[in-house]
């Protein structure tokens, strides 16, 4: 063989290799943007959402508000230098995260919001469960155990949408029982964070003012916790039924030991996986996928996926949390505090 041919053929194969080093390095990277990694369910979305991206042949490039909430702009902006082909938002702040949506389109990046909607900006995907049917869950399970009596409803934080949808489930519910005088509502109010300490706190001030109280809808089971501790410590021994969302493992535990009525649990891995398939289908085919939903969000109709939730009492809990990998068995075994 000439000379001139081995050459040429050793610069073909350089050229090959360079190419396939040059194509794996390519990852598609997905920005994952959370507000509190590290409270409630979070770090479990984290995980499946990572491994789901991962499966797909993209990389996460994660980021989270863990001190505080007002800086999720100044990680997001961070986030585009790393050069990111798509954002996956769980907003800290439903108004405020516009300005993050507005700043990725300014950079040639698309929004998904991620459980929580951003409103009044031109987000590109909304994927989330329905809110107002998981209101409606917590209402008619604790009316089927509490038709007629004392109620209080204690709301998630007014800087995520999912509090309003909660709410409107869960008063769609109960009106009719509300007007006919079958429930009093002796306290309503929403926490300022979604934390087990708001929680406790907002109990306290309604203990302050009664203790003649047969239910409890909290929004989640974080606040749920809270306010089982100011029953508690406010010496309040009757059986009060409480709802919760999330289904939490401390929650199940509760449950479980008869401190909690239920939870309802929104299936985690199935919203991180379909989220990581629509973010690496948008990134890489530089489109929005048509659905037939869409979600209002006081700018434009957003293309949306609505996953269900299920209840989760203590005769659920194996067919539910524990079929589906969510919680392990023996991990239930512990008693709740």
């Amino acid at each position: 063989m000439a000379m001139k041919n081995i050459i040429k053929i050793r610069l073909i194969v350089a050229a090959g290799l360079i190419l396939m080093l040059t194509s794996c390095t390519q990852q598609t990277k997905v920005g994952f943007l959370m507000d509190k990694s590290k409270e409630g369910r979070w770090a479990n979305d984290k995980e499946y959402f990572t491994k789901s991206v991962e499966q797909y042949g993209g990389e996460v490039i994660f980021g989270a508000t863990d001190v505080d909430n007002s800086n999720q702009y100044d990680i997001a902006l961070d986030m585009f230098k790393k050069g990111i082909d798509i954002l996956v938002l769980i907003p800290a702040d439903l108004n405020e995260a516009a300005n993050i949506v507005n700043e990725a389109h300014s950079h040639g990046i698309k929004v998904i919001a991620y459980d929580r909607l951003v409103k009044k900006c031109d987000l590109d995907f909304y994927i989330s469960f329905d809110h107002v049917s998981v209101g409606e869950l917590q209402a008619k399970y604790i009316m089927s155990a509490c038709p007629k009596g004392k109620y209080v409803i204690i709301g998630g934080a007014p800087y995520d949408n999912n509090s309003y949808m909660l709410r409107l489930g869960q008063l769609g519910v109960l009106q009719p029982s509300i007007e006919n005088g079958d429930i009093e509502i002796v306290f309503d109010d929403f926490v300022s964070d979604w934390s087990v300490d708001e929680g406790e706190r907002l109990m306290n001030i309604c203990l302050e003012n009664t203790k003649d109280i047969d239910a409890v809808i909290p929004g989640n089971d974080m606040l749920a916790e809270g306010v089982i501790k100011a029953l508690k410590e406010a010496g309040v021994t009757k059986k009060i039924f409480i709802a919760g969302m999330d289904a939490e493992l401390e929650a199940c535990r509760r449950i479980l030991a008869g401190k909690q009525t239920m939870t309802v649990y929104k299936p985690i891995e199935a919203i991180a996986m379909k989220t990581a398939e629509i973010a690496m289908q948008v990134a890489e085919k530089d489109e929005v996928p048509k659905v037939n939903l869409s979600t209002n969000n006081g700018f434009k109709q957003v293309p949306s996926i609505l996953l269900p939730s299920m209840i989760v009492n203590n005769k659920t809990i194996d067919l539910t949390v524990i079929a589906d990998g969510y919680l392990k068995e023996n991990n239930l075994d512990s008693t709740s505090e």
